[in-house]
């Protein structure tokens, strides 16, 4: 079974590894991914062999705390509202931020004032009053050290289970400063009573508490930055949650009674007013309206509904009144399918994120036997204690692998959900990555390509009989029959406004066509086969059918007696949007191929129609499999673009599988991205949107692998001897908090990502 907990406590990747491998460990897990950006993890196991509870035990023996998921970490407060986690956190750590800073100003005025020349007591001047002087600094770091004391219970407890993370090399830095600067105040009162002035001055002027008050203060600092940001990436979960309605207008036994959405049921009638949003998935059994559904498929235009449409919850009604039946509630609506695909998405890992997690798995260890050994090493080079002791602090605290840890989760989240604010759902971070590399998109051509019904496109007529007539005849006698292109013709009669006649008699040719009788005379409609059986010359219209056939299109011929009255085609028309698409896609050197179950002829005229590569024609489903095996096995990485059940097979054996939102629910389940608006074009910008988080996410690996490349030596003191530069533990801190902010910030510039459209 698959279940999802939320994990507190993680502060970088180092942290989510040491969760994981804490999890793999237990009896019945087959697989464990943790989102440090998140706080979540996601858990596969045997429920025979485990539960959630011995894996809660598994986190919290690492370390941390976990319990099972709920939605945002929402937990009620006592006042009854929901309170997220997120900003829990965020309203702790400022509390954390303004009692540290209230302490560290004073305390680096005391420190450092003198340096300055500023105005300080005289009980705290001279070397007389030097153990007031170090004193009074170590009672203003006490606070400091309490409000951030979690970085020493999980960086010491992580240390001792040898899975050492960043509150590790913090907790170690700053409590190495404070230890040293206790240790100096026994020197000072020696000194002092010993009349050791020498000693005095030279500890006093070597206390490290206004450090360790720094190195944490700005930690903390920069922490709540990157909590900020990364409240910022799931902005698009909670807009999403912000557009369901609370309640929902239920009519039972004939009144009408407002209710929790919450309590609406299967089956329920449920009235909406203009301006109202809908509150569950359904079909209109009464009235019509316009319905403005952009917040989830991205549609600029209303889409007009009326009795037999389905309506979809929390998109809003525009401007008429209708009541619908409910069909999905709760969970099952299409708003939390949504939610929840984003939501598995951004808690999924993307193969790139694995790699930082195993560097990050062994950079923390890595680092403190740096430190250890800078600090060793510059102390049998003869530099004073206190020289290798703030090298070996600084060595820690820059190192801290925070912009590491993030660099993949905060692009994955923010694109995933930038995805589903322009209608493109990502079902996981695996698909987000690979559709980079797509260089083949396979496209069905019936729902995809074309708009997926048939529609009149010529009419041709006999005599002096107009293109209405024709229409009003044929569609009179094409209304009893349920053949798709009457459907066509109907439709097209239906839109013109035309009266139909009144059949009396109506008779099925198979094969061939309608026989049927209006006002006492015989009217012909179907294949020039029908025609010629009847005796019925159709000669003329021999071109116009060869034509017509060579585009695509089925043509259909209308007789009246043995007069012919004229001609009309029907075909599956291209959708408006294709041919960019398909320009677009050979704009980024992908070939198209098109694979459709229709026959050569109507498939060669739609390929010169949108200048496509490549087509298969009458293929059967199993066919769509195994060609795109064949193409994968030629080395290339294929997208395969489908809507029906036929294409199902195609889509998972595809690298990326795109299905069109407007297709049947087994093609959304076998597909890694689901194009809501069933439009080509954000097939597009999903693989646009894919190769600018992937560059996002290398530019990220890039400056966080560079600080610290740069960083560690700096620290380490190794360009001391050459150009006298020597870090300080408190720039240090500030350097460290600064590159997790600007790894945040960088990879919230993917929610400016705008599709690049050819003109």
């Amino acid at each position: 079974m698959n279940q999802k907990f939320n994990v507190i406590g993680m502060t970088c990747s180092a942290c989510s590894a040491a969760v994981e491998k804490s999890v793999k460990k237990v009896p019945g897990v087959t697989s464990a991914a943790v989102n440090l950006l998140s706080n979540s993890m996601v858990v596969e196991y045997d429920g025979k062999v485990s539960d959630s509870g011995r894996i809660i035990k598994a986190v919290t023996d690492a370390g941390y705390n976990a319990s099972v998921f709920t939605r945002e970490g929402k937990e009620t407060a006592q006042s009854g509202k929901a309170v997220s986690r997120t900003e829990e956190e965020l309203k702790e750590m400022k509390t954390r931020i303004r009692i540290s800073f209230l302490f560290l100003i004073p305390e680096l005025y005391i420190a450092m004032g003198h340096m300055f020349e500023l105005p300080l007591p005289s009980i705290i001047h001279g070397t007389e009053n030097a153990v007031t002087f170090a004193f009074l600094q170590f009672l203003l770091i006490l606070p400091i050290v309490y409000v951030n004391r979690k970085y020493f219970q999980v960086g010491f407890k992580t240390l001792l289970r040898r899975s050492p993370n960043m509150d590790s090399l913090i907790a170690i830095g700053s409590c190495a400063a404070v230890v040293y600067g206790i240790f100096a105040i026994f020197r000072i009162g020696y000194g002092l009573g010993h009349g050791d002035m020498d000693s005095v001055m030279h500890y006093s002027m070597d206390l490290y508490f206004e450090s360790a008050a720094t190195i944490l203060t700005l930690i903390t600092l920069g922490k709540y930055l990157e909590a900020r940001s990364k409240g910022k990436t799931s902005e698009a979960i909670t807009k999403l949650l912000d557009l369901a309605p609370k309640t929902a207008a239920v009519i039972r036994d004939g009144e009408e009674l407002i209710i929790p959405v919450e309590e609406v049921a299967v089956d329920d009638i449920i009235a909406v007013r203009p301006g109202q949003s809908i509150p569950v998935d359904g079909i209109i059994i009464e009235g019509s309206s316009a319905v403005d559904q952009s917040a989830l498929t991205g549609e600029s235009i209303p889409v007009e509904k009326h009795a037999g449409d389905t309506v979809i919850g929390a998109t809003i009604n525009k401007t008429g009144y209708f009541k619908f039946k409910a069909r999905k509630v709760g969970e099952d609506t299409t708003l939390a399918q949504i939610i929840k695909l984003v939501e598995d998405a951004g808690a999924s890992k993307a193969p790139i994120a694995k790699l930082a997690d195993k560097i990050s798995g062994i950079f923390v260890p890595f680092v403190i036997g740096i430190a250890v050994l800078a600090t060793v090493i510059w102390l049998i080079s003869g530099e004073t204690f206190e020289f290798a002791l703030s090298i070996g602090i600084a060595v820690l605290v820059i190192s801290c692998p925070c912009a590491l840890g993030l660099a993949t989760p905060v692009a994955i989240m923010v694109s995933t959900g930038k995805g589903a604010m322009n209608g493109i759902l990502i079902k996981s971070a695996e698909a987000l990555e690979t559709a980079h590399k797509i260089n083949t998109v396979v496209l069905d051509k019936t729902g995809t390509v074309t708009e997926g019904k048939p529609v009149v496109t010529d009419i041709i007529t006999a005599g002096s009989l107009s293109e209405q007539q024709l229409l009003e005849i044929a569609a009179s006698i094409e209304k009893p029959s349920e053949h798709p292109l009457a459907d066509a013709i109907v439709r097209r009669a239906e839109e013109s406004g035309l009266v139909f006649k009144e059949v009396q008699e109506f008779k099925a040719v198979s094969g061939r066509g309608i026989l049927a009788w209006i006002n006492g005379k015989a009217y012909y409609a179907g294949n020039l086969a029908m025609m010629e059986k009847n005796g019925i010359s159709a000669e003329k219209f021999k071109k116009y059918s060869d034509d017509f056939a060579k585009e695509g299109k089925t043509p259909l011929y209308f007789a009246e007696d043995k007069e012919i009255l004229g001609l009309i085609a029907a075909a599956d028309v291209v959708k408006p949007t294709s041919r960019l698409a398909i320009e677009q896609f050979k704009a980024m050197d992908i070939d198209v191929i098109m694979l459709t179950g229709d026959n050569k002829r109507t498939a060669e005229a739609i390929r010169e129609q949108l200048n496509i590569d490549r087509v298969v024609a009458e293929v059967l489903p199993q066919d769509k499999e195994s060609e795109i095996r064949r193409i994968q096995e030629n080395g290339r990485k294929v997208a395969m673009i489908g809507d029906g059940i036929n294409d199902a097979p195609a889509l998972v054996r595809a690298d990326v599988g795109i299905a069109i939102g407007a297709g049947t629910d087994i093609a959304i389940e076998s597909a890694d991205i689901v194009l809501m608006k069933s439009d080509l074009l954000d097939a597009v910008t999903a693989i646009q949107l894919s190769k600018a988080t992937i560059k996002n996410i290398k530019e990220n690996l890039f400056w966080a692998f560079f600080y610290n490349t740069i960083g560690i030596p700096l620290a380490a003191g190794v360009f001391y001897t050459l150009l006298g530069w020597k870090l300080n533990p408190m720039f240090a801190a500030a350097a460290m908090s600064l590159s997790s902010v600007c790894v945040v910030s960088n990879a919230l510039r993917l929610k400016f990502f705008k599709p690049k459209r050819m003109a």
